[in-house]
């Protein structure tokens, strides 16, 4: 009697993706100025279409945007879809996801990215809902597979930011995800760059928007870490709300503004508008102190890709001298008044020189 050869399960039928190609960043703008989170995620978006061997698509609404349109070509588009009405002056939800939902069901793209701002979030979810589709939300690193399986690898911390976790989409398209700003580098602008520019229609009419926007009142800011080139960052080692002082006197003699980490702020001794890390801003300046702050991983994620770092730190084993290019070991109630003193001492002079240059 012949023997029953054993039978292997079957793996399921993956869906067929072939139609889903190309890179798409969806272009935060106010007031026909983009968010420089936008031009960042061209950056990133860019080397992965490359090796994904596709396009980069950028998709631009709101009223009078065409010059954003042809800024995104000379930041690293290869097509821009771009939707331009007077109900898309201001942001709503409901008129942005229509004309983006009807836009990546036309074009397909298999990745679609989106700043993580309070607009970002907002319009990404509401696609992923009705696309429906996974959204990985506040990721700090995306890379890709190659083909065949053309995955994007989403990866944002996890664990109390103790480590991170990478998030796959593999039963839906398209894979999306939104990403902080400061944490992808925008690539050099480049206005000889040639690209497609494609108008697409508006989805819906004044009459049909349930949201009416009375009027838009900018919020009072007297800094902007996210685009800030100098910041003076201090922890739990300052001890207290009082040495701030010192740090906003190095701050301002540097032309900066005052960053904090997560356990100075919780403690009270600064706002959360000052906050650096994952629960805070990420950041990207020339110029980064990191003072009394130990190094942990959910301060480091949101400011190691700050052009040069120094670190001022009692303990001469603190994980910030890791990513630090100078590293100071003492006591940082000396060393802070003695570096603004330097900074001050150096200005003066070079006013100096200048005014007796003009005599």
């Amino acid at each position: 009697m012949a023997e029953d050869k054993a039978q292997k399960p079957q793996a399921p039928d993956m869906p067929d993706w072939s139609a889903y190609r190309g890179v798409m960043i969806v272009i935060e703008q106010r007031a026909g100025v983009a968010k420089n989170v936008s031009w960042q995620l061209l950056g990133e978006g860019r080397k992965l279409a490359d090796k994904l061997d596709t396009d980069l698509i950028a998709m631009v609404l709101g009223h009078n945007i065409y010059p954003l349109a042809e800024e995104a070509v000379s930041y690293g588009a290869d097509r821009v879809y771009y939707c331009d009405a007077p109900e898309l002056q201001e942001y709503r939800t409901r008129p942005y996801s229509r004309v983006c939902l009807q836009t990546i069901e036309d074009v397909k793209p298999e990745i679609v990215l989106f700043g993580a701002t309070a607009t970002g979030r907002d319009l990404a979810g509401a696609i992923a809902t009705h696309l429906p589709t996974g959204l990985t939300a506040d990721c700090t690193i995306l890379d890709v597979e190659p083909h065949p399986s053309r995955l994007l690898l989403a990866s944002r911390p996890a664990f109390s930011e103790k480590m991170l976790a990478t998030i796959l989409c593999k039963q839906y398209r398209p894979q999306m995800a939104t990403a902080r700003s400061g944490v992808f580098e925008a690539l050099p602008r480049d206005t000889t760059r040639q690209g497609k520019i494609i108008a697409v229609p508006n989805q819906m009419a004044e009459n049909e928007i349930a949201a009416q926007v009375l009027n838009f009142i900018e919020a009072a800011e007297t800094f902007n870490l996210e685009e800030a080139e100098i910041i003076v960052a201090g922890g739990r080692g300052l001890g207290g709300p009082e040495p701030f002082k010192l740090l906003q006197e190095l701050a301002d003699a540097l032309g900066g503004v005052v960053g904090a980490s997560r356990a100075a702020v919780d403690a009270g001794w600064i706002g959360h508008d000052h906050q650096v890390g994952q629960t805070g801003y990420t950041v990207r300046p020339k110029l980064y102190f990191a003072i009394g702050i130990s190094g942990a991983v959910q301060h480091t994620v949101g400011m190691q890709n700050s052009d040069l770092i120094v670190a001022i730190n009692r303990d001469a084993n603190a994980p910030i001298f890791k990513f630090a290019k100078y590293g100071i070991v003492g006591d940082l109630f000396q060393i802070v008044p003695a570096i603004t003193e330097a900074v001050r001492q150096k200005r003066a002079n070079a006013a100096k020189v200048t005014v007796e240059g003009r005599n």
